[in-house]
């Protein structure tokens, strides 16, 4: 039996998506349509998959005020 690392990514309240540990690194798959740039991306740290969610959302909002 084999153990997995997953990890919950949420920005401001809302669902972006799990990491699981995968190959030296951490997939991505998005929960939400909102983070699909992100689905199946491959990061080295969970932290940086987290960052990488919330400048989607930071971009997004940084666009919508404009």
């Amino acid at each position: 039996m084999s153990s997995s690392q997953a990890f919950a990514i949420e920005v401001h309240g809302k669902s972006a998506g799990i990491v699981v540990a995968d190959h030296g690194g951490f997939m991505f798959f998005a929960a939400d349509g909102a983070f699909r740039a992100l689905d199946r991306r491959v990061f080295k740290q969970v932290g940086q998959a987290e960052r990488a969610a919330v400048e989607i959302i930071n971009d997004r909002d940084r666009h919508r005020w404009r």
